[in-house]
């Protein structure tokens, strides 16, 4: 397995304001934690590639936001958070792929509003960061691939963006770990439907991303320290969770492990 990662420089650090981080970042500590999650990601077999990504912008170090990997190549997306319009392009430079598709304007998507079931279905959510012209050149750029749209949830509004992934991450063909309430009907009808079973997280423990989990292999998954709740039910499911410490790197910014890390073919 592959992992593409962007660790922090120190010229990221100025922008957590105004990219709407909670705090301003440990600089040595948030250099360290991503550090130790390099080693980690390696330990478990992983080949860790590291890319330059956009320097002075501390989003930068979530790549799983500026592009979608899909079969045969990669879709540089347009990410609906302005700051962050110049990512796609600086990590173009370092991906192994294939560019398949650049998304234009009007279209914004990011990564987190993206979740494959298999390799032929892939699920956008429609949010505040991902729109309708997103969703629709994601389906002309995948016409093999069946795309599936699903409206999130408005919870605590604009300011505080729900991707898709705050919601749901998969952990084998046929197992999610999601927090059920506030699932689309329409992706809770699909995943029935498709006899996929769902680790639920409880209430408490979806601020603190408990529904973001890193599938390093079936039902073996990355996430961050904490939410006991949510490893014991994914422990009753048959999945191993590796865990990694991530109040600067995770916690500050909102951004867990699907986010820090880009799976590649």
């Amino acid at each position: 397995m592959k992992i593409l990662v962007r660790p922090p420089v120190p010229e990221d650090e100025p922008s957590w304001e105004r990219l709407g981080w909670h705090a301003a970042p440990d600089y040595p500590r948030l250099a360290h934690e991503h550090e130790r999650l390099r080693e980690l990601l390696a330990e478990t077999g992983a080949e860790v590639l590291v890319a330059a990504g956009e320097p002075g912008n501390l989003d930068s170090i979530y790549v799983y936001d500026p592009v979608l990997v899909a079969p045969g190549g990669a879709i540089l997306l347009r990410p609906g958070k302005e700051a962050r319009r110049g990512e796609p392009q600086a990590l173009e430079r370092d991906l192994p792929l294939p560019v398949l598709a650049r998304l234009e304007p009007p279209a914004t998507a990011e990564g987190g509003d993206t979740v494959w079931l298999g390799d032929r279905t892939l699920l956008v959510g429609r949010s505040y960061r991902t729109n309708e012209a997103g969703i629709e050149a994601l389906r002309r750029a995948l016409p093999e691939v069946e795309v599936i749209a699903v409206d999130l949830p408005h919870h605590h509004g604009r300011d505080e963006v729900l991707h898709l992934r705050s919601l749901l991450s998969p952990l084998d063909a046929d197992l999610v770990v999601a927090h059920v309430p506030l699932l689309p009907v329409r992706l809770a009808e699909l995943l029935e439907a498709r006899g996929i079973e769902i680790v639920d997280v409880p209430g408490e423990e979806l601020g603190t991303m408990g529904p973001n989990v890193l599938a390093l292999a079936p039902r073996v998954g990355l996430a961050l320290e904490g939410n006991e709740r949510t490893r014991r039910r994914l422990a009753r499911a048959g999945v191993e969770v590796l865990t990694y410490a991530g109040d600067e790197i995770s916690r500050k910014g909102d951004g867990g492990p699907t986010c820090l890390t880009l799976p590649l073919p």
